[in-house]
């Protein structure tokens, strides 16, 4: 067995993994993982061929996220998972690590440290989608103003990643409010579009700039992970039909970031 940090590609290859798990990546996501820390991806393989990966993606001095933990089910149960876990975690140094974990692994995860602070919670329906004169496509000089937004509501600096996260392709689209007090990015995926992150200050804004971003890229099923704290948006969504999915433990090791109420959906379990 060998344990080192992949290769660009071999992160397309993760992510082909995690579509096959149901984790219904966006169908660009590589590129903005990559961008956010090309150090921060490890994979285990045995006779030459990947059968395990992490990602331990430093967003700051002070706050990395762990995701992206696959071992093909060929391998499981051989204690590969975790040779590579506590290989890859050392990058991250002295920051605090967050992750987004099923709630049935929260006991292993506390064995390596991690405390629960929250959860996040998947709902997936049909969203009626409209235009509005208040909420306008995200142009490049407003990078800036989109970091601030997403540096407070997150609670942490993560420039790298958001830079990239926004950055429109075919498959993606990020929107902002005209008066500058929050966005949204909207991305395609294996199944559906997905939303996130939303940063508003305001459930109903919230909801504003997610049937706004919906426009931008049609799609019959629509994806958000809410904050389990987010009650109100929840209520909106419930009330729109929307159905809850599958729910995962925000489990934090060391000084855990304090987020706002700004950010009402999360840009992806991922990477946080």
């Amino acid at each position: 067995m060998i344990l080192r940090q992949a290769r660009r590609e071999e992160l397309d290859k993760a992510l082909e993994w995690a579509a096959a798990e149901g984790w219904n990546p966006g169908l660009d996501d590589a590129a903005a993982f990559w961008a956010a820390d090309p150090l921060g991806f490890f994979l285990a393989e045995v006779e030459h061929q990947p059968v395990a990966f992490i990602s331990v993606v430093n967003h700051c001095a002070d706050h990395a996220f762990l995701g992206l933990y696959l071992c093909h089910s060929a391998w499981r149960g051989k204690g590969i998972g975790l040779a590579l876990w506590r290989h890859a975690i050392l990058h991250a140094g002295t920051r605090s690590i967050a992750l987004d974990g099923v709630d049935a692994q929260q006991a292993n995860y506390a064995k390596s440290g991690f405390v629960r602070v929250g959860a996040t919670q998947r709902w997936e329906g049909q969203l009626l989608a409209v235009q509005g004169n208040a909420i306008r496509l995200a142009e490049p000089q407003d990078l800036a103003l989109i970091q601030v937004l997403d540096t407070v509501g997150n609670g942490y600096c993560r420039a790298g990643f958001c830079k990239k996260w926004i950055e429109a392709t075919p498959t993606r689209q990020t929107v902002i409010f005209v008066d500058g007090s929050g966005f949204a990015t909207v991305r395609r995926c294996v199944a559906g579009i997905k939303i996130g992150p939303v940063l508003a200050p305001t459930a109903d804004m919230a909801l504003q700039i997610v049937q706004f971003a919906a426009n931008c890229l049609a799609s019959d099923k629509v994806v958000l992970d809410l904050p389990e704290e987010n009650t109100a948006l929840a209520s909106f969504l419930a009330d729109a039909g929307f159905c809850k999915g599958f729910k995962t433990a925000r489990m934090v090791k060391g000084v855990p970031p304090n987020p706002t109420n700004l950010l009402q959906v999360i840009a992806t379990m991922e990477l946080g």
